[in-house]
């Protein structure tokens, strides 16, 4: 149990010093690039940083010109199968295995910079090494949570799209088809809720607990699910709290794309330079997290160092043979 009340609060503080001294004090271009690669590879195949900014003019379509082009399509796909459906294979295989590949570097990378921000150390072969079996863990606890979330969502999407092909085609918008797509909708944004919550409750505290105590992913989840079974409430202020950051931490994004005439923005959009242009802020995030679970006890301190190997026992001396004496004739 805490000694301590849990705040969600004094966090903050400690990870800015803490990023601060780990990028600022002393400022060192090596460090900041081999940290941010890193960063960037843990968050391979997830949503950019970067600000998309789409003007455009709006047109105004008619149903007819709809349906038009939609036979048009339909009419050119069924004359070209030949070569439209081993093309889609080929992308679907590619996009799966892309897929695949980037959840195996990224969950490697999830603990190469949690090493980084806990011991404020630029490593890249170490944590590589070491971690190599809870990396794998965490790999295939993310690829079942991938097959499952497509298996949840596409059927709520083909069910969504095929309503609203059918009452767009009919020209039907009766309040029976409105009310079965607000509940796909909702089914929708309720399994988005839940998987987000297994994934953000992964990287924040399990990876943690996985890299502290050498276990796999379930062993970890089973760990966090204890605690948040004894805290449900400071865990439920903990994550409206990182609602509350992520705004701010947009504010301060936006300011810095406006105040820099969209160069910055520019360079967010890029794979690597813009991970390592927001490295403060996924440093300070990643920090805050760590913090945030060392209140729970010493047992759940990153950045404790880590306990020195035991020492072997001497080995006891072995006293000198006696030379054997000659027969006595």
């Amino acid at each position: 149990m805490p000694a301590n009340p849990i705040s969600v609060i004094a966090p903050v503080g400690r990870a800015i010093g803490h990023t601060q001294v780990m990028l600022f004090r002393p400022f060192d271009a090596a460090k900041w690039f081999t940290i941010g690669f890193c960063a960037w590879l843990a968050r391979l195949g997830r949503a950019g940083t970067g600000f998309n900014f789409n003007f455009n003019q709006q047109r105004q379509v008619s149903r007819e010109q709809v349906r038009e082009t939609m036979a048009h399509v339909h009419d050119y796909v069924l004359n070209h199968l030949d070569w439209i459906v081993p093309v889609a294979a080929v992308f679907v295989l590619f996009f799966f295995v892309a897929l695949v590949v980037f959840a195996w570097l990224s969950s490697r990378g999830a603990f190469m910079f949690l090493h980084c921000v806990a011991r404020n150390r630029a490593d890249v072969a170490g944590p590589w090494r070491r971690f190599r079996a809870e990396a794998n863990s965490l790999f295939l606890f993310r690829l079942l949570l991938i097959i499952l979330s497509l298996a949840v969502f596409l059927p709520l999407l083909f069910a969504a799209g095929r309503k609203l092909y059918a009452m767009f085609e009919d020209d039907v918008w009766d309040p029976a088809g409105i009310w079965h797509l607000v509940i796909l909708g909702t089914a929708f944004l309720a399994a988005a809720l839940v998987f987000g919550l297994i994934r953000k409750l992964t990287d924040d505290f399990v990876i943690p607990v996985m890299a502290l105590r050498g276990r796999s992913c379930l062993g970890g989840w089973a760990e966090i699910g204890r605690l948040l079974a004894a805290h449900p409430l400071e865990f439920i202020l903990y994550l409206l709290f990182q609602i509350v950051l992520g705004l701010a931490i947009v504010l301060i994004v936006v300011l810095l794309v406006v105040a820099t005439c969209c160069l910055a923005g520019c360079i967010l959009v890029l794979p690597y330079l813009g991970t390592v242009l927001l490295l403060p802020v996924l440093v300070f995030c990643r920090a805050y997290s760590l913090f945030y679970l060392a209140q729970y006890g010493p047992p759940f301190d990153a950045f404790a160092p880590p306990a020195p190997p035991p020492v072997p026992p001497p080995i006891p001396a072995v006293p000198p043979a006696i030379p054997a004496l000659p027969p006595v004739l």
